[in-house]
């Protein structure tokens, strides 16, 4: 019995997916979904360019089909199929191993890129089993991106070789400029990821310990971990939040920064809402700026959050009238009965301020805050153009910056996450 076999035979859909044994030295194991990917040699090529760490690697690539997908994608589907063949046979001496799953005639209704990633995830998992090594890491990419050189080694020195690390949200940028997209595909990914970077420097203006960006193709997690969160879902879109929201209880998360993945700008809408999509409506609406939330529903989030210390301490008749005084968008999202109730019921479970802080953002976790920020915005709050927002919040940290362009606003929010 190995540390995964439980798992293994109740919460896996196919059985050994790669027949060859995987080398003992194995340490790192991407996973590929690839759907309508032509051109998914990119990422071989860039995959060989990396420095090789100081373990061995393996790469599985799972090329799947939903129920009637298009002609066009399934003809891009047996392309991509062609051309890793050939790639293989032309790149003998890579220093990782690569894998082929072809899932394409395989007729589930589900697939998609939760149920994709969860089928290479799983045979990882098992592989890694098979070694008896519960610290293998499982790295998740997407087959349009592109990686900096050093980003094996770095997930092998800054994920794999610490013990007391269990997962983590590696830095990404879009590419902003080049031949291969139009200008407006730039202009819209650029304002995409200035929402991404100031929706996650809005969380930690908060003070919520739990901020991290979820972004599918950007992520890492040791096998245990995995296995103890219950593995990947099998969403078909959002599968990367709600999986992080998984890992993040059991500690050991942080933000991998000295290394960057590149996804791509493209348009796409072969997942209901993301990246793709985003871009997608921007090019087809011709808008030259993105709504994001209203800083106002950060600040009442930090009024909360400030007064964690205060509610341990509080009486039933204390917690009434500290809600009172609670920012508006608060109370109309939580009754005041909800508030005394689940109040009480964490100060009944916790005898330190540690442990009331952890129950606490337990219960008011990163789905609770979505909730909220949709809600205020349906009733209180208007989204304002992302530029903005971003720039208001730039200032509230004590950043003397000003800018209209989305491009130079996200260029100072990508230097604010590398130097952390």
């Amino acid at each position: 019995m190995g540390f995964a076999s439980t798992y293994l035979e109740t919460r896996t859909l196919f059985p050994q997916l790669i027949k060859e044994a995987p080398d003992k030295k194995t340490g790192i194991t991407a996973v590929v979904p690839a759907f309508d990917e032509p051109e998914i040699t990119t990422l071989l090529d860039s995959l060989i360019n990396c420095n090789e760490p100081d373990c061995k690697v393996e790469v599985i690539v799972i090329v799947n089909s939903p129920l009637h997908s298009s002609i066009e994608s399934q003809e891009n589907n047996r392309k991509s199929i062609s051309e890793i063949e050939t790639w293989k046979k032309q790149n003998t001496n890579t220093f990782f191993r690569l894998f082929l799953v072809d899932k394409t005639n395989c007729p589930i209704k589900e697939w998609g890129v939760g149920l994709a990633r969860k089928t290479g995830m799983d045979e990882a998992i098992r592989r890694f089993n098979n070694l008896d090594k519960p610290d293998g890491v499982i790295i998740n990419l997407d087959a349009d991106c592109t990686v900096e050189k050093n980003y094996f080694r770095a997930i092998y020195e800054e994920l794999a070789s610490r013990k007391e690390r269990s997962a983590c949200s590696v830095y990404f940028e879009h590419p902003l400029s080049g031949n291969k997209f139009p200008e407006n595909v730039f202009r819209s990914i650029a304002l995409y990821e200035l929402h991404l970077r100031y929706y996650y420097q809005g969380l930690k203006f908060t003070g919520f310990p739990y901020a991290y960006h979820t972004v599918g193709s950007a992520l890492a997690v040791k096998a245990m971990p995995y296995i103890k969160c219950g593995g990947m879902n099998r969403r078909q879109a959002g599968e990367d939040f709600y999986f992080v929201q998984k890992l993040l209880p059991a500690g050991g998360y942080f933000s991998l920064n000295t290394t960057t993945v590149y996804p791509s700008p493209r348009e796409s809408f072969r997942v209901p809402f993301g990246t793709g999509v985003v871009v997608s409506k921007l090019l087809e609406s011709r808008e030259t700026t993105l709504p994001s939330y209203n800083l106002q529903s950060f600040k009442e989030l930090q009024d909360l959050f400030s007064k964690i210390d205060k509610l341990f301490h509080c009486s039933t008749d204390d917690l009434l009238n500290l809600f009172g005084s609670l920012p508006q968008g608060i109370q109309l999202f939580i009754k005041d009965d909800e508030w005394v109730n689940k109040l009480n019921e964490i100060k009944a479970n916790t005898s330190s301020l540690h442990s009331f802080h952890k129950r606490f953002f337990n219960w008011f976790n990163m789905f609770r805050i979505v909730k909220y920020l949709n809600h205020s915005h349906s009733r209180i709050f208007k989204k304002t153009p992302v530029t903005e927002s971003a720039v208001e919040l730039l200032d509230i940290l004590g950043n003397n910056f000003r800018s209209d362009d989305p491009r130079e606003i996200l260029d100072f929010y990508r230097r604010l996450e590398k130097v952390v």
